[in-house]
């Protein structure tokens, strides 16, 4: 019996100090960038270890590294025949498993007895037939950017070509054009604006609805996109969402800007490795209100909550299979009748407004043989915004509803890829797709010369659009590859077809330098809503408007100067055209609409506009390396447009110049905890606007505009530095990990008082014009815990 007792204790003992081990481990799977076939036999080496820590792929390509030590670690991997890989900063901490997803390139040249060194390039990006104009980002670069809040969009903001000119907003103004030109992928399927508050035809917002625990390395694009990327004009974000553990069960509690959040996942079965993956967040500015703190958004508190998740079954009879959703509910109300101060542009009135949007999306691979793959993608969108706004009237008790409207979408997706790689200097990749789009539309607004309400959509229609893309890789050598493409649209409503050619080509004519052309057409849709506008004879006088086109010419070059440090420079030229515009208000144009929560458009637009977008940008970047990164961006750019009079004007979004300066340092404070300290700082154009005609409003009781001088003028020029303060502590005793962060906003007022305009107004009731100023929240904690 003491024998068993004195066993059980040294058992016990030992569990407790192998669980107090201050180790974590590195697991993951090594597969074919192409086919995504395992590689068997892949040696992974633990970086700077000594006694060296290593291990070889299985054959499922599956490799695990246990008893690494808490920290910042790396490994590197190769395989003969392959391009060997190195990931670095992987940062190691109690509570959650390291687990990587590795794909590996295969060399034309293959030569024996050859001795491998392994480079890290992050220039290189998911993509493999991204030619130029093209970033992989982490989710830890959305978490460490100061005033990025967890979001990839306002992470997306540091990179060159980019602008985001609004604090109140995240809208992704890319090269000058219009934030409606960019377009948004998960998982490979294409999904609506996912932001809460988003509006139509927008693609931001001001609080993202996706949730960055949940998120993988992902790709932005910038210009020149390959094929595979359609219906947009400026850029592409193709986000990839993680797979849950499928080992073991781990927890996530987390709140912040983006709202009170708890997350779990786990295995749902060993054998196979299947998984699952869910978060549910719950508005932080709606709790922090009730609480009596200050918003920075006066008396008009956004309230909003999200769930997202994955469902991952690698190892089905028929293939694999992953199941994906996300959805969002918004809401807020501006009432002045309630002596809100934060309008936004509807002084002299209530409104109230709601958003909704959610995606559930199926992709399932089908593997023929060990080179040619075929992928099915399902998904079902939808959208619903409702808004309802009261007039008021400040010389009586009498308010009547001036605008109501609600606008509901459904897309039904189908599509159909093939992968094929032929050998290693060709690959393949073809896809068709279905959408259809139900449209329920219903509005009144009243009209005060007529003293009537007028309905400008009572519909439900149907929207129906065929895409497809062909896109070939053909390396000539390991350092020169090309990338050709077409890209074709054909959308039923007006029987419009496009076809686009594309086509990129790299030289990497020495091992740290190289020089990237990408060419292309691209197009996009309209809005859905315009095209079934109709004038008070019931007709559809926008049925016929083709898509909006573009011609992209990128020039660039990269140079690896160390491991560590890059230096990259592009120039390019954008030609847009069948842009539409409206002879009775010959200065509009479509391509000035998009960063707004409102957007409006004209009956009989026709397709006679045309924009221009040209600029140089110069990037120098220190990756993460020794403790302490840094990231240097200049843009330079031009952004003119025409409109139905044919007459050059700047563009809304012409800024002119754009200058991001930022960096941090990690101090690493013992064997269990870090402090982390990075600063932003970004000085850019203003953005242009179209100025209010004082007198003509106080004649007509409602905003009017100078259009005779539209975006002649910018608001001042936009200056807005940000810090972050982090500390992470693995607790060694409970098995889990704590992150604490402050981020602070706008230091800049600190030893300033100048503010950032964010729009002018009209108040009617004033009679004057409303300053609306960038407000944000000076101050901001996060707090995360990991087990």
């Amino acid at each position: 019996m003491k024998k068993l007792s004195f066993s059980f204790l040294v058992l016990i003992l030992s569990f407790v100090s192998i669980y107090a081990q201050n180790v974590q481990t590195i697991r993951g799977k090594i597969i074919d960038a192409q086919t995504e076939m395992p590689i068997i036999g892949a040696t992974i080496v633990l970086l700077d270890s000594e006694p060296l820590i290593g291990t070889v792929s299985d054959v499922d390509g599956n490799f695990r590294l246990d008893n690494v030590t808490l920290g910042r670690q790396g490994i590197t991997v190769s395989f003969i025949g392959y391009n060997p890989a190195v990931i670095r900063n992987l940062m190691l901490v109690k509570g959650k498993e390291t687990v990587l997803d590795i794909r590996m390139d295969e060399r034309i040249n293959q030569i024996q007895n050859v001795v491998i060194t392994a480079k890290n390039n992050k220039a290189n990006v998911n993509n493999e037939m991204a030619t130029v104009s093209a970033r992989t980002f982490s989710i830890e670069e959305t978490e460490r950017y100061a005033g990025s809040l967890g979001d990839p969009s306002r992470m997306a903001a540091n990179f060159a070509g980019v602008s985001a000119p609004s604090d109140q907003r995240n809208d992704i103004i890319i090269r000058g054009n219009s934030p409606m030109g960019l377009l948004w992928r998960l998982d490979g399927i294409d999904i609506p604006n996912p932001n809460h508050f988003g509006s139509l035809g927008s693609t931001g917002g001001p609080v993202s609805m996706l949730n960055n625990n949940l998120l993988s390395n992902s790709d932005f694009f910038t210009g020149a996109f390959p094929a595979e990327y359609g219906n947009a004009i400026s850029g592409a974000f193709d986000l990839r969402m993680r797979n849950g553990n499928n080992q073991k069960y781990e927890f996530l509690g987390q709140v912040g800007f983006n709202g009170f959040e708890f997350g779990a996942e786990g295995p749902i079965s060993k054998k196979t490795g299947a998984s699952f993956i869910i978060n549910a967040r719950y508005s932080t500015l709606e709790v922090m209100s009730k609480l009596g703190m200050s918003m920075g958004t006066g008396a008009s508190v956004p309230q909003y909550k999200d769930l997202t998740f994955k469902i991952n079954l690698p190892k089905g009879k028929f293939g694999k299979l992953s199941i994906f959703g996300m959805g969002g509910l918004s809401y807020i109300e501006m009432l002045e009748s309630e002596e809100d101060n934060a309008q936004f542009g509807f002084g002299g009135s209530d409104l109230r407004y709601g958003s909704d949007m959610g995606v559930v999306g199926l992709n399932h691979t089908l593997f023929f043989n060990n080179t040619t793959r075929m992928i099915t993608r399902l998904s079902v969108l939808a959208t619903k915004i409702t808004t309802k706004v009261d007039s008021l009237d400040q010389n009586s008790d009498y308010d009547f509803l001036y605008y109501n409207s609600t606008t509901t979408e459904v897309i039904y997706t189908g599509a159909v890829e093939l992968h094929k790689k032929f050998n290693a200097k060709n690959y393949l990749k073809l896809g068709v797709k279905y959408k259809l789009s139900n449209i329920d539309y219903s509005d009144s607004v009243y009209l005060w010369d007529r003293d009537e309400y007028y309905k400008q959509y009572d519909l439900n229609e149907y929207l129906s659009t065929f895409q497809g893309f062909v896109q070939h890789q053909h390396k000539f050598t390991d350092n020169i590859v090309a990338n050709i493409g077409l890209y074709g649209n054909f959308m039923l409503l007006n029987e419009k077809f496009v076809v686009e050619p594309r086509a990129g080509i790299k030289w990497n004519f020495t091992p740290k330098q190289s020089i990237s052309l990408g060419v292309g057409m691209h197009s996009q849709q309209q809005m859905t809503g315009i095209y079934f506008l109709r004038d008070s004879f019931d007709v559809f006088t926008n049925h016929n408007l083709d898509f909006t086109k573009a011609i992209h010419g990128v020039l660039a070059y990269d140079f690896l100067i160390t491991k560590n440090l890059r230096v990259k420079f592009e120039t390019y030229y954008q030609y847009i055209y069948n842009v539409p515009v409206v002879d009775l208000q010959p200065e509009f144009s479509m391509l000035n609409l998009g960063d707004d929560f409102t957007a409006f458009a004209y009956d009989y637009m026709v397709n006679k506009g045309t924009g221009t977008n040209y600029g140089i940008e110069l990037t120098v970047e220190k990756f993460f390396s020794e403790g302490f990164y840094f990231l240097l961006t200049t843009s330079l750019y031009e952004s003119k447009y025409e409109g139905y009079d044919g007459i050059e004007r700047n563009s809304k979004f012409n800024g002119n110049f754009v200058y991001n300066a930022l960096g941090g340092y990690e101090f690493r404070l013992g064997d269990y905890s870090t402090l982390a300290l990075d600063l932003k700082g970004v000085y850019a154009g203003g953005k242009r606007y179209l100025p209010i005609d004082v007198n003509a409003s106080i004649a007509a009781n409602r905003e009017e505009h100078d259009w005779s001088h539209i975006y002649d003028n910018k608001y001042d020029d936009y200056l807005r530095v940000n810090a972050r303060i982090t500390f992470k502590l693995s607790s060694k005793k409970f098995g889990m990990s704590q992150e604490w962060g402050a981020d602070l906003q706008g230091i800049n007022h600190w030893f300033s008082d100048r503010k950032n305009v964010y729009s002018q107004t009209w108040d009617k009731n004033k009679k004057e014009i409303i300053t609306n100023y960038q407000e944000v929240m000076p101050f901001m904690m996060t707090y995360r815990i990991l087990f």
